[in-house]
C-alpha cells in the first residue's frame, strides 16, 4: 500500500476526522436543504405573485406543483452527479451541487413577477426549480456515501444519521426565516419584497459551502491506483447487477418520503388553508419538525447500530400508520396551535425513527465503486415519484374529494405499501460493506457483532 493511501485511510478513519466530516457535511447539506425547501414554505405568497390569473385553489395547486417540478430532475441529477462522485470523488460532486443550488436561488430571488413580465415569470421559476432539483438529486447520494465511508461497521448508522439531521437543520432554518419574516412584515410586506429575502440568503451557500467542504477528506480512495476499465456506465451496472435491490429500495423509501414532505411542507399550507390557523403558527410547526429531526436523528442512528435498521424502520412506520388518521381527526375537530404542534411533533418523531435507518441502508446495499450512483438513483427516484409531489397530491385530493382527511388516507396507503419493499432488502447492520462478495445476490448478511 502506498504512503498516500495509508494517509488517506488514516485521515478518514480517526475520530477527529469523523467529527470534522460530520460538521462539514451537516452544515453544507443543511444549507442545500434550506435553499431547496424554502420555496415550499412560501407557497401561498409565490402563488399570488406568479399565478395571479387563477383562483386561490388553483394558485396553490400550481405552486405546490412547481415545488414538485424540482423533483422531476432529481433522478437525472442523481444519475449524473452520482456517477461523477464515483469517478472523480465525493468532494468534487458535493462542490458542484453547491454552485447549482446557489444558481437556482439567485434565479428565484431576483425573478420578476407575473405583473412585470407575464408568463415568462412562472417559466423562470420552473427553470430555477429544475436546476435546484438536479443539484439536490446528486447532493444526498454523495454526502450520505461520504459519511458512510468515514464510518466503521459499528457506527455507520450514527454517521449516516447526520445526513437526515442536516435536512432537519435546513428545514429548521428555512421555516424559522420564513416564519420570522412573515411575523415581522405581514402579508403586504411579504408580497412586496419579503419573500425574496430567504432566496438571497440562500445564495450564500456558494462561498460558505466551498469554505467548509474544501477541508473534507476524500473517501473514494483512487490515489495511486490505475483507472478502472469501464465497459459500461455505473448506471448500467447498478441497474444490471443490482436491479432487484434498486426496485425494492425505491419501494421501501416510498412511505418515508411521502410522510416527510406531507408532514414538513404540506402541513403548514394545510394548517392555513384548511384549519384557518395563522401563517406564522403553521410555519413554526415546521420549525418543530426540523428541530426534532436535527436533535433525534443521531440518537436514532445510534439505536440502529444496536438493534438493526429494519427493526427501527418497521417500528417507525407502524407508529406512523397508527397516528396519521387520529391526528388529522383531532386537528380538524380542534384546530388550535397546541393541537397542531402536538400532532406534528408526534408524526415527526415517527418520521425520524423510520427515515434515519432507511437512509443508512441505501448506500450499504451497493459496492463502493457504484455506491454513490446506486444511492442517488434509489433516493432521487423515490423522492421524485412519491415525495416532492405529495403536497400536490394532498392538495388535489382535498379539492377533489372535499374531505380534509384525504391527506391522512394518502399517507396511510403510502406507508403500508412501503413496508413491502423491506421484505427483499438485506440488513447490513454491523457488517463490513466493503468486504469481498458482500453484495452478491447469494451473500448472507453476517451477525451484528462488529465494534469500532
Amino acid at each position: 500500500m502506498s504512503n498516500r493511501n495509508q494517509m488517506t485511510q488514516h485521515s478518514t478513519g480517526t475520530p477527529v476526522s469523523r467529527r470534522k466530516t460530520i460538521v462539514a457535511t451537516t452544515i453544507g447539506n443543511g444549507l442545500e436543504f434550506f435553499d431547496f425547501t424554502i420555496y415550499g414554505f412560501l407557497a401561498l405568497v409565490i402563488g399570488k405573485l406568479f399565478f395571479p390569473a387563477l383562483d386561490s385553489y388553483n394558485q396553490l395547486l400550481l405552486t405546490v406543483g412547481t415545488f414538485g417540478v424540482g423533483f422531476i430532475m432529481r433522478p437525472l441529477g442523481g444519475i449524473v452527479i452520482g456517477a461523477y462522485a464515483d469517478r472523480a470523488g465525493r468532494k468534487k460532486a458535493m462542490t458542484l451541487t453547491i454552485f447549482l443550488m446557489a444558481l437556482g436561488c439567485a434565479m428565484i430571488g431576483f425573478a420578476p413577477t407575473y405583473a412585470q413580465i407575464g408568463v415568462w415569470a412562472p417559466i423562470l421559476i420552473v427553470s430555477a426549480r429544475l436546476i435546484q432539483g438536479f443539484s439536490a438529486g446528486g447532493e444526498v447520494g454523495a454526502s450520505t456515501t461520504l459519511l458512510v465511508e468515514h464510518a466503521t461497521p459499528a457506527n455507520r448508522g450514527y454517521m449516516a444519521s447526520w445526513q437526515f439531521a442536516s435536512q432537519g437543520l435546513g428545514i429548521l432554518l428555512g421555516a424559522a426565516v420564513a416564519g420570522g419574516l412573515t411575523a415581522a412584515l405581514g402579508p403586504k410586506g411579504m408580497e412586496e419584497w419579503g419573500w425574496r429575502v430567504p432566496f438571497i440568503i440562500g445564495m450564500l451557500i456558494a462561498p460558505v459551502g466551498m469554505y467548509i467542504r474544501r477541508h473534507l477528506h476524500e473517501s473514494l480512495e483512487t490515489a495511486g491506483q490505475p483507472a478502472p476499465r469501464e465497459a459500461r456506465s455505473s448506471l448500467a451496472e447498478v441497474c444490471g447487477e443490482h436491479g432487484r435491490t434498486v426496485l425494492s429500495a425505491i419501494l421501501s423509501v416510498l412511505g418515508g418520503t411521502a410522510a416527510a414532505y406531507v408532514v414538513t411542507f404540506y402541513m403548514p399550507t394545510y394548517a392555513v388553508r384548511e384549519l384557518g390557523l395563522p401563517p406564522t403558527v403553521a410555519l413554526f410547526g415546521a420549525v418543530l419538525t426540523g428541530l426534532l429531526s436535527f436533535v433525534l436523528a443521531p440518537l436514532v442512528g445510534l439505536a440502529s447500530d444496536r438493534v438493526g435498521r429494519k427493526t427501527l424502520i418497521v417500528w417507525g412506520r407502524v407508529a406512523m400508520m397508527l397516528m396519521i388518521y387520529p391526528g388529522f381527526l383531532w386537528m380538524i375537530a380542534s384546530p388550535t396551535p397546541a393541537v397542531l404542534f402536538t400532532v406534528v411533533g408526534l408524526l415527526s418523531v415517527a418520521l425520524v425513527v423510520q427515515t434515519v435507518p432507511a437512509i443508512t441502508m441505501l448506500p450499504e446495499m451497493f459496492p463502493k465503486h457504484v455506491r454513490a450512483s446506486g444511492m442517488s438513483l434509489v433516493y432521487s427516484v423515490g423522492v421524485a415519484l412519491f415525495g416532492g409531489f405529495s403536497p400536490f397530491v394532498s392538495t388535489w385530493l382535498v379539492g377533489a374529494t372535499g374531505s380534509k382527511l384525504a391527506p391522512a388516507w394518502y399517507l396511510l396507503g403510502m406507508t403500508l405499501v412501503s413496508l413491502l419493499g423491506l421484505l427483499w432488502l438485506k440488513d447490513f447492520t454491523g457488517r463490513d460493506i466493503d468486504e469481498a462478495g458482500a453484495h452478491r445476490a447469494d451473500a448472507e448478511p453476517s451477525s451484528r457483532t462488529a465494534r469500532a
